[in-house]
């Protein structure tokens, strides 16, 4: 539906006007296709063209909380309400990994990467190479087993080449995904993939110069965040009580202004930057040695099922001879009974009865093809994923194993020699644990298929039948299969997680053997064929978590809070207040610094927000912009400007929705008529206001003793006009989100009434092309 071109202001180009069959509540445009992602109300994940053909839906089955995308617009994270954030193929919606990062609802995401390729230490331009390739086929994925799930890890068995794109980040530009929950918890992942730090608001002390001034947030409630594009610093905006740090009273200039209120932090997290070298190398080996660990316990889990499965149809089959047995009166096993027929004596009426009238050569040869069978398909499994797998984990936590010896690099992020060194020989362990199963399984399914054979044989006789195109048996293999395979399961013993504790019987002279090989190849573990398979892969997987927990832990002791910036004060009821937000970076090219000098300073932040009406007494209908939060003191030395703000005031007749900051530092506000009711069809209107060109007045910055400053501003706000700005009117009343794309120069306004509207914000509407 087009504008009319008489409406007041500059009428940016409406492209469509679509009706939607549910609300949206998150919307967020593709930072590199024309790629529109919604959130419905019902909690469904929709994917859109410019054009508005729809690529695909999904549905999750919990409530969405979140949403970005990946830098590269191949991935989009998606936070829901248990905490969990899984990652979705940008062509086909499938399901790449998800993590279980928080206990409770994810509320805000942020996806940001490196915006400088990886450079060694002398400032060249430098990429990670994954050596791997070099030795090794590409990686095998999970089993595909008809009607089999592989796990509740995440991992969809069904997207090879999605998956392989996440993993292959060697060529991926180094980058972070932060994710805030409704407790204010914040975590970081690398990739998206590879957890590497949290950090609890609530346990972040405000630094000041008075020791006695130090004071921390409590109660808190996230926002947003935002890491810069340098990955230095991380800006969150969150509600909650500033109290003192020493005894958790409230500071007595707070209680003045109102204890309860908006505030942003800004956490260091230059480790990122700094380290990002060994960073990226360590996510890089540790991410796909995940990857293979859960095509190892998924090759368990099916492996078990499936042997499970043939070993029941053998035992519904043969455990009818007991009570023929018991039924004709003799006091005899079934080993017994087939010993003695093995032995040429008379065939006891049971065995006769169970072998010609309840099994039968049919019974036998469905049986034989089910065991024998499920034996050809573990072997597979192990051979193409099992034991590669494993083979490829031996490697890559080698290459890890030589990074950890490089103590002056990577000691500081915490990769600790002595775990990964361990965790190493327990992948040895598993890698002859493997070779073992893989030997005993091969000997078990020989006994199963040479007495089956023996059993065709005596049916073909006990009928009278010619017998001589059987297969040939073995004589001895039928007595070793009756004594110690019939009903024994040494396959299931070593698969079965319920047996994981079981201990294998090995007798002296192998134990003394592998105890000599043992220690001359340097490993400490002189146990392992004691232990099943199960066990073992479960110590390998402990030992990997905890070789990867220290870098975590050392990542996250490094970030840091370093200052807090008291925004407003909030009413105490205001806890789940909708205030519109937005925080964004914009490279300063006119201050811009050096690799070698430092990673702080060459971008600028934009921080605006609706004030509150209940904030200030004498402030009313205006948004606040604040920009230079993060530049610290050395950045001012360099000549950056302080602390900055502003106070823009809404048109009379309207009030804020939604804020989104644009290129170039525009500020695109969405607004509402206040006249507007819930029935009428209403009144709105879009309008991009450039923040470069606004007169930004410094401000102190403030602290836990000296509160609230923009309050100091009250007298130089600067009162918008419909007539002098680039305003659009929209004849709907509208409704947060507003999706603004930067990269394409489009903006998606969303209607109380069901409905999508797309515009172009660039007067040159060539500028925005349709995705192929």
């Amino acid at each position: 539906m087009e504008m009319d071109e008489s409406q007041r202001g500059l009428p940016f180009q409406l492209q469509f006007d679509k009706p939607l069959a549910s609300q949206t509540v998150l919307a967020e445009w593709n930072p590199e296709k024309d790629l529109l992602a919604m959130v419905t109300e019902d909690s469904k994940l929709l994917l859109h063209r410019f054009n508005w053909q729809r690529l695909w839906t999904i549905s999750p089955g919990r409530c969405i909380t979140s949403l970005c995308w990946r830098p590269d617009g191949k991935a989009i994270a998606v936070g829901l309400e248990d905490g969990t954030v899984s990652l979705h193929d940008v062509e086909n919606g499938k399901l790449l990994r998800s993590l279980k990062s928080h206990n409770v609802a994810v509320v805000c995401l942020n996806w940001e990467e490196d915006g400088q390729q990886i450079r060694d230490d002398i400032g060249s331009m430098s990429t990670y190479e994954d050596r791997t390739s070099r030795f090794f086929p590409p990686a095998p994925r999970v089993p595909r087993i008809q009607g089999l799930v592989s796990g509740d890890a995440g991992f969809m068995d069904d997207s090879e080449d999605s998956f392989q794109d996440l993993s292959s980040s060697s060529q991926q530009r180094f980058n972070i995904l932060c994710s805030g929950d409704k407790d204010g918890i914040i975590c970081f992942s690398i990739f998206g993939s590879f957890p590497i730090g949290k950090i609890n608001i609530h346990e972040c002390s405000v630094p000041s110069s008075d020791t006695r001034a130090e004071c921390r947030l409590q109660n808190a409630s996230i926002y947003k965040v935002a890491l810069s594009k340098d990955l230095c610093r991380l800006v969150v905006m969150c509600s909650g009580e500033l109290v003192n740090n020493r005894d958790g009273s409230v500071n007595y200039k707070i209680a003045e202004h109102g204890i309860h209120g908006l505030h942003c932090l800004t956490l260091d997290t230059s480790i990122f930057w700094k380290r990002k070298n060994e960073l990226h190398q360590v996510a890089q080996q540790a991410s796909n040695i995940e990857e293979l660990t859960e095509v190892i316990r998924a090759s368990l889990s099916i492996m078990s099922k499936q042997w499970s499965d043939a070993m029941h149809t053998f035992h519904e089959k043969f455990d009818s001879i007991s009570d023929l047995i018991v039924s004709h009166g003799l006091d005899s096993s079934s080993q017994e009974e087939f010993l003695s027929l093995l032995g040429g004596a008379r065939t006891s009426p049971p065995i006769q009865q169970f072998l010609v009238n309840s099994l039968g050569e049919v019974g036998v040869k469905r049986v034989s093809k089910v065991v024998c069978g499920a034996g050809k398909e573990l072997q597979h499994i192990v051979l193409n994923h099992l034991q590669p797998a494993a083979e490829i984990i031996g490697f890559r936590i080698g290459e890890l194993r030589g990074f950890s010896r490089w103590r002056a690099r990577y000691q500081s992020i915490g990769l600790d020699e002595t775990l990964i060194s361990n965790a190493a020989e327990k992948v040895g362990m598993i890698i002859v644990q493997v070779e073992w199963f893989l030997r005993l399984l091969s000997s078990v399914v020989q006994q199963f298929s040479n007495f089956f054979n023996w059993l065709l044989k005596c049916i073909r006789i006990l009928m009278q039948e010619p017998s001589d195109q059987l297969l040939p048996y073995n004589s001895e293999l039928v007595v070793i299969f009756l004594k110690f395979l019939y009903d024994q399961d040494p396959v299931k013993q070593l698969l079965e997680a319920s047996n994981a504790d079981q201990i294998i019987d090995i007798d002296l002279e192998t134990m003394q053997r592998v105890k000599e090989l043992s220690h001359f190849g340097g490993f400490s573990d002189c146990d392992y064929l004691r232990r099943t398979l199960a066990k073992q892969f479960h110590q390998m997987e402990s030992s990997f978590k905890e070789a990867f927990l220290m870098p975590f832990t050392s990542i996250s002791r490094k970030i840091l809070c370093v200052d807090l910036l008291p925004l407003a004060p909030l009413p105490p009821s205001s806890v789940s207040l909708n205030i519109p937000t937005s925080i964004s970076y914009y490279e300063d090219s006119s201050q811009a610094v050096s690799y070698q000098q430092t990673c702080r300073g060459s971008f600028v932040d934009f921080i605006s927000f609706q004030i509150p009406e209940e904030s200030f007494s004498n402030i009313a209908n205006c948004i606040a912009i604040v920009r230079g939060f993060t530049h610290d003191s050395s950045s001012l030395k360099k000549g950056y400007t302080s602390l900055e703000a502003l106070l823009l005031h809404i048109p009379d007749g309207y009030y804020c929705v939604d804020i989104s900051l644009y290129k170039e530092s525009q500020i695109v506000l969405l607004l509402n008529d206040t006249t507007t009711s819930s029935e009428s069809s209403g009144d709105a209107c879009m309008m991009i206001v450039q923040a470069a060109d606004l007169p930004f007045a410094s401000i102190s910055t403030p602290t836990c003793v000296d509160f609230w400053k923009l309050h100091e501003l009250k007298d130089n706000i600067i009162y918008l006009e419909m007539e002098g700005e680039k305003v659009r009117s929209i004849p709907h009343s509208v409704i947060a989100p507003l999706a603004v794309s930067s990269s394409r120069g489009v903006a998606c306004v969303f209607a109380a009434r069901k409905r999508a509207l797309v515009y172009i914000l660039e007067e040159d509407e060539d500028e925005v092309s349709e995705t192929e």
